[in-house]
């Protein structure tokens, strides 16, 4: 768990411009180490290069970026002229937040779509379960106990198939008597 949980949070940093002097920081990576590291991962993936470049050149050209779903995020800053090294901070920001937004964004969206789906299926099959809160990719509901095992398979159905992409969604699904006790 420590390994996936340093690889998702290197995967995600970078994505998201993470500098070689960042990683070498927060890993145990000398500052030449994650250099070449930083260097080989994109190397090994030319198109997250490509992705992390065009996204910021539209991000500039056109002044905003979209989920696969067309919602639209403006970024006045990287339109903005001038503005010494705070403008050029903001602009370097604005950046971050517009290669970031299509990914986390279209995750929200499908999300959306998700909860939407679901309590449709729930009142559709004449279950008593409840969606009481959303936290970023986790829905808690709360559910009569004699009907977790249909509303776990309905959940995980309804979550996988939300949106349809080339990569499958997958959904992992507990149940407990409490949000902590899931979490453990």
């Amino acid at each position: 768990p420590a390994r996936r949980s340093f690889a998702k949070s290197v995967n995600f940093g970078l994505l998201y411009g993470m500098s070689a002097f960042r990683l070498a920081r927060e890993s145990e990576l000398t500052l030449p180490e994650a250099e070449a590291f930083v260097k080989t991962y994109f190397e090994r993936f030319p198109r997250v290069r490509h992705y992390l470049e065009s996204t910021r050149r539209q991000a500039i050209e056109k002044g905003y970026v979209e989920t696969l779903l067309k919602r639209r995020r403006y970024f006045p800053a990287l339109q903005a002229e001038g503005g010494g090294q705070q403008g050029a901070m903001l602009r370097r920001a604005a950046e971050r937040e517009a290669v970031n937004m299509p990914i986390q964004g279209t995750a929200a969206d499908i999300m959306k779509l998700a909860m939407i789906n679901l309590h449709r299926a729930l009142a559709e099959r004449g279950l008593n379960g409840h969606m009481i809160l959303q936290v970023h990719d986790e829905l808690l509901l709360e559910v009569p106990e004699d009907e977790v095992a249909e509303t776990t398979e309905l959940v995980c159905e309804v979550m996988e198939n939300a949106y349809p992409l080339d990569v499958p969604l997958k959904v992992d699904a507990h149940s407990g008597t409490n949000w902590g006790e899931l979490k453990g």
